[in-house]
């Protein structure tokens, strides 16, 4: 079917009001709140004119000047059209609403029609509305017509010279809709019982003559018309063709080596967005309003109802400028927290034309007086940047809409240009790079350009890509290589999966493959079970369902919203019979992968009053160390078990895992830079002294704490910053190095008061767990581990609770949650 060009349409609706078109019928409902099965009873001709109400609503959807329809009704008891006023006959046919951009006045008066005692001639009320629908187009060639008849069928049809009707409609290029109240349909598989010989005689002229005539027409059952308006249509639009210019080369300096290519550009496709909601609320009513109000309550005895006006909510600006005076040194000393508003008295009301527009660079502003700074002298046209090949095109980078270029239709020789660039691209596999400028002086695009070969023309496709400057890479460790810290490639691993893991999830993925899950064909085989052109957007259908719903219904309790067409939900779940199928190859990766549900965890707030994140989700995974916190849930249990004397091995220092890098200095900080730790004899010396400073040899590159100085290295960056998680993981890990080094017994008293800071430090910042997973594995490590330090555990013993776990008591106090009793921490130590 050819694309139909968008808008500059008119269509007319013939419609019968006939007596006949007064009989009533049962419409079933939506089922009610118990799922109870609800009917409501109408006539034919309400019935009727929902069909006639949704068509008229898409056009005021669509929000087309150019989409224009009018209504001729037939079987009333008054004439009033032109053909009658001039020549005569053509009775009982009326122009009811005359052709026009159609409103929400146009669903109104359709509301008011009603049935009438008389019977009128469907012929001549096509000879009208034909009629009509030419004097408002005249010479207007190029508009589509559409004629819509909706009728039962029932009354009397003249069928003399209806052959020259037909012709007319023909000449015209008319394109005529028959809508039948009842009719027989074989696809819809309906047929009426007890039909009339009359209705029957009726339906076959205008199924076997009538619509057989005329070229381009259908006839069709009234409910199939019903369902098939209800199901979600992309429309395909036939876009119109700009005139533009591809340029090869530089055209102004270099003439004689470049080139300019007169070309036509279209829309290939385009966003289709839901319509925008307008903001009503009740107008309050002035004080004269209320006044005439009371009076008229007054003066009449009979209460009458109140009205409410509504009003649509417009946005206004304002401006204010904060006239409070403060001091340049105040002003730098004052730090104004997010949010903060300035008293009401301090705010000084501007005119818009007095301010002038900045724009924002960094954390200032740069005034710009002019309204804006001096564009880029740009000239209309498609510039060929160059070439690139089509297989390191990233498939990310085709951002938005696309472009047909053709060569200009009226130019031979632009046509057999663009063929052989076509040609040559395609034969070469490569892409071409464009900068598109859609007039003089405005900004440009860049994109790129594919060659597409059709039967009878080429072409070139047009996407726009974007810019440099617009594209943030990241960079991710790999997932499938670890190194440890001696540069070594690690094959076994927690984070690795193994044969089998990777098996089991190849299986579930293919037993999920859509490719075959679908109807089979005509040769027996199993197609594709999505189609991405039968799949819609339920967000904008819907929508438009709802609003279409409203408009042509004056009760919505009466008749309720239909639920979504099965074709909106076709693609909401998987194919039963796949999921059945593809249950084994879960149960397998389920007990594979050891998957259990994990509750979440309840997070204590800070004393401080630090933000959580929202979600546990929402926690940074950092694969190249150890985590230093585990959850609430997992934590408790590992720890009461190394409480218990579980004898669950460790990983050794050794083993800790590095991502890719042998290098770590080539690491990115995964938090802000702190300050670098300094030794001690640097610290000594003048801060102004720069040459003097020695940064830390001892500090690994992704860590905040040094192992030179760590206390003072703890302090500084608990100063700086919200990064207290990190800075107690690291400083963890540190103490845990220096205590199993080589002649350690020197720093024991340090590394005492290092654990004294760490642990009232996680005592106040809500860091409770992390403590209590550390200390069993520094006492495991101490105690049990090779060489191991059992004289500094006998220090840790000495000092006593102090720097035991930390209870649910001890807890408590600060605001926290811990799963240890007083009596677990006390005998803990012993």
């Amino acid at each position: 079917m050819p694309a139909e060009r968008a808008g500059y349409t008119v269509t007319m609706f013939v419609v019968d009001i006939s007596e006949s078109m007064g009989a009533t019928r049962i419409v079933p409902l939506p089922p009610g709140p118990d799922s109870e099965e609800r009917f409501a009873e109408m006539t034919h001709l309400q019935y009727a004119l929902q069909y006639v109400k949704f068509k008229i609503q898409d056009m005021i959807y669509n929000a087309r000047k150019t989409d224009r329809c009018g209504v001729i009704t037939f079987g009333t008891e008054e004439t009033n059209n032109q053909i009658n006023s001039q020549h005569g006959g053509y009775e009982n046919v009326t122009e009811y609403i005359p052709i026009a951009t159609p409103s929400a006045a146009t669903l109104r008066k359709l509301d008011e029609l009603n049935t009438s005692d008389v019977f009128g001639d469907p012929i001549d009320a096509l000879i009208v509305a034909v009629e009509a629908q030419d004097k408002h187009l005249g010479n207007k060639k190029t508009w589509t017509r559409k004629v819509i008849l909706v009728t039962d069928g029932e009354g009397p049809i003249e069928l003399e010279d209806w052959e020259a009707t037909a012709k007319k409609l023909n000449e015209l290029n008319v394109a005529l809709t028959v809508v039948g109240v009842d009719f027989d349909d074989e696809e819809f598989d309906y047929v009426q019982e007890n039909k009339p010989d009359f209705k029957r005689v009726n339906e076959e002229f205008l199924r076997n003559q009538l619509c057989s005539k005329v070229n381009d027409s259908v006839i069709g059952n009234l409910d199939r018309a019903l369902e098939q308006i209800s199901l979600p249509d992309v429309k395909t639009s036939r876009s119109t063709l700009m005139h533009n210019v591809l340029r090869i080369g530089d055209v102004d300096t270099r003439t004689e080596e470049a080139m300019e290519i007169l070309v036509k550009t279209c829309k290939c496709t385009a966003i289709n967005r839901p319509k925008a909601f307008k903001k009503f609320a009740i107008r309050p009513k002035t004080a004269q309003e209320e006044a005439e109000q009371q009076s008229m309550n007054i003066d009449s005895d009979e209460k009458k109802a109140v009205t409410v006006t509504y009003a649509q909510l417009k946005a206004r600006t304002e401006y204010y400028v904060d006239k409070m005076d403060r001091k340049e040194d105040e002003e730098e000393q004052i730090k104004v927290e997010d949010g903060a508003e300035p008293r009401p008295e301090d705010l000084e009301k501007v005119e818009k034309e007095e301010l002038i527009r900045g724009f924002k660079y960094g954390t200032s502003y740069v005034p710009c007086p002019e309204g804006q700074f001096p564009k880029l002298s740009t000239k209309k046209g498609i510039d060929l940047i160059g070439f690139i090949p089509e297989k390191k095109f990233r498939r990310d980078y085709s951002m938005g809409e696309v472009q047909y270029i053709w060569g200009n239709p009226d130019n031979p020789t632009a046509q057999c240009a663009i063929s052989s660039i076509v040609q040559a691209m395609y034969e070469k596999g490569v892409l071409a790079v464009g900068r598109w400028v859609t007039g003089d002086g405005r900004d440009p695009r860049m994109g790129a350009m594919s060659p597409a070969l059709f039967d009878k023309v080429h072409c070139l496709l047009w996407v726009p890509m974007p810019f440099a400057d617009d594209i943030r890479k990241y960079t991710f460790p790999s997932l499938n290589e670890l190194r440890n810290k001696k540069g070594e490639i690690v094959t076994e691993h927690a984070y690795l999966p193994n044969e089998k893991q990777l098996q089991v999830m190849d299986d579930f993925v293919d037993s999920m493959d859509l490719m075959e899950a679908g109807d089979k064909n005509e040769e027996g085989k199993r197609t594709e079970w999505l189609d991405i052109r039968d799949s819609y957007n339920p967000s904008f259908h819907r929508l438009k369902q709802a609003m279409f719903h409203c408009a042509v219904v004056s009760d919505l309790e009466t008749y309720p919203l239909p639920p979504p067409h099965p074709e909106l939900m076709k693609y909401f779940n998987p194919p039963k019979k796949l999921v059945k199928k593809a249950q084994s190859s879960i149960d397998n990766c389920i007990k594979t992968f050891n998957i259990k549900h994990v509750p979440k965890a309840v997070k204590a707030t800070r004393k401080d009053g630090h933000n959580h994140a929202n979600d546990d989700d929402d926690e940074m995974l950092l694969l190249d160390r150890k985590p230093s916190t585990i959850k609430p849930s997992q934590s408790q249990v590992k720890i009461a078990q190394q409480a218990a004397g579980d004898d669950s091995e460790t990983e050794d220092e050794d083993d800790e895992m590095l991502i890719d890098e042998v290098e770590p200095a080539k690491w990115p900080n995964p938090l802000p830079t702190p300050a670098r730790s300094l030794s001690t004899s640097s610290r000594l010396k003048e801060p102004d002294d720069d040459d003097g400073m020695d940064i830390d040899p001892q500090r690994d590159p992704d860590r905040l704490i040094g192992r030179t100085n760590p206390l003072a290295d703890f302090k500084a960056n608990l100063e700086q910053g919200d990064v207290v998680t990190k800075v107690v993981e690291d400083m963890s890990a540190v103490i845990q190095e220096v205590i199993l080094a080589p002649f350690a017994s020197r720093r024991s008293k340090e590394m005492i008061e290092c654990l004294t800071e760490l642990r009232e430090v996680c005592l106040q910042e809500d860091e409770i767990t992390a403590w209590n997973s550390f200390l069993p594995e520094l006492k495991k490590k101490c105690t049990d581990s090779s060489p191991g330090n059992k004289e500094f555990w006998s220090e840790v013993q000495n000092v006593g609770r102090a720097l035991s776990l930390i209870s649910d008591k001890d807890a408590k106090k600060n605001g926290g949650l811990s799963q240890f009793s007083e009596a677990q921490a006390t005998d803990f130590l012993k």
